[in-house]
C-alpha cells in the first residue's frame, strides 16, 4: 500500500500495478460507498493479464484512507482521482466506478476530460436529486451489528466476502474501516444535486453496466443514451448492485469486448490532442 497527500492533507491510500510502459491505457478502479479497494482483488488480476496497469484507492474517507477528512464532497473525491492520475503519470486512463465511485468517474471525465480515455459506470448515472438517500444511508448503516463476532458474520450480514474483507480486526470483533458520519456527509449533495449537465459534457466512450436486480433504474440509463446516443448499455443478466462481485466474468467480458471495440477514440493522448480534435 503507498499513499498520496493531497493538497487539503487527506491521505489516499492505493495500490498501482503493471506495466507503465503498456500500450493499453491504465485503469483506474473507483470503489463505491462504504467500500474499499479490496472489492476489486478479482477483477485487478484479469485486467493485468491483458496487459492494463490498474490503479486502486480507497476513497476518502474509507479504508485506509484519512477517516474523517474535513470535506467528503464530490468536488473532493474528483480532485483525489485527478491528482492521483496525476501523481502517478497515469492519464489518461480507463475509469471503471461502481455505485459512488461511478458518479466520481463520471463527473473526473466531464471536469477533466484530459485525464480520462474511457469511462465505464456500474449502476451508476446522473440521475437526481434523491432527498431521502443521506437518511436511508444512516439508517442501513445503523443496522450494522458491529463489531462483527466473526469473519463469516461479517460476511453472512453484508452479502459478500469482498465486502468483509474490508473490515478491520480487533481483539472484540470486526470494526468498520469507515465513519458513519462520513458515509452520509458523502451523499449529502446528491438530495439536492442531478449531474445531467456533466453527463452531456463527457466525450470518450462509455459503457454503462445496470445489474439486472440492481437499483439502477432502466428509464436512467435510457436517457443517459438519448442525452449521448454514443453511450453503451448492457444489463448483466442476475446481477444486483454490486456487479462487480455478483456476476464479475460477464462483467469482464462486457468490459474487454467495449475496450476491444473502441469505436470513438478518446480526443486526448499522452502527446496532445489527437488531430481533429
Amino acid at each position: 500500500m503507498r499513499y498520496l497527500t493531497t493538497d487539503d492533507g487527506t491521505r489516499i491510500a492505493y495500490d498501482d500495478q503493471g506495466r507503465t510502459d503498456s500500450p493499453n491505457p491504465p485503469v483506474l478502479l473507483l470503489h463505491g460507498l462504504a467500500g474499499h479497494l479490496g472489492e476489486w482483488d478479482d477483477l485487478t488480476p484479469r485486467l493485468l493479464s491483458t496487459g492494463h496497469r490498474v490503479i486502486r484507492y480507497d476513497a476518502r474517507g474509507h479504508g485506509a484512507s484519512t477517516r474523517r477528512p474535513g470535506d467528503m464532497t464530490r468536488a473532493a473525491a474528483v480532485a483525489d482521482a485527478a491528482a492521483l492520475l496525476t501523481h502517478l503519470g497515469a492519464a489518461p486512463a480507463t475509469l471503471i466506478g461502481q455505485s459512488l465511485g461511478g458518479l466520481t468517474a463520471l463527473l473526473l471525465a466531464a471536469r477533466h476530460p484530459r485525464l480520462v480515455s474511457h469511462l465505464i459506470l456500474m449502476e451508476a448515472g446522473p440521475a437526481g436529486p434523491t432527498p431521502s438517500l443521506p437518511t436511508d444511508i444512516a439508517k442501513w448503516l445503523a443496522t450494522w451489528p458491529t463489531p462483527f463476532r466473526s469473519f463469516e458474520e461479517a460476511k453472512t450480514f453484508l452479502g459478500h466476502e469482498a465486502w468483509a474483507r474490508g473490515l478491520q480486526k480487533r481483539e472484540n470483533g470486526y470494526h468498520p474501516r469507515f465513519d458513519p458520519a462520513a458515509m452520509t456527509e458523502a451523499v449529502s449533495e446528491l438530495a439536492t444535486e442531478n449531474y445531467w449537465s456533466d453527463w452531456s459534457r463527457i466525450t470518450c466512450p462509455t459503457l454503462v453496466l445496470r445489474g439486472e436486480r440492481g437499483t439502477m433504474p432502466a428509464e436512467e440509463a435510457k436517457e443517459m443514451q438519448t442525452r449521448r446516443p454514443d453511450t453503451k448499455v448492457e444489463v448483466i443478466t442476475g446481477a444486483g448492485h454490486d456487479v462487480h462481485l455478483e456476476r464479475l466474468t460477464q462483467a469482464y467480458q462486457a468490459i474487454t469486448a467495449f475496450l476491444r471495440e473502441d469505436k470513438y477514440p478518446p480526443l486526448w493522448t499522452r502527446s496532445g490532442p489527437r488531430r481533429g480534435a
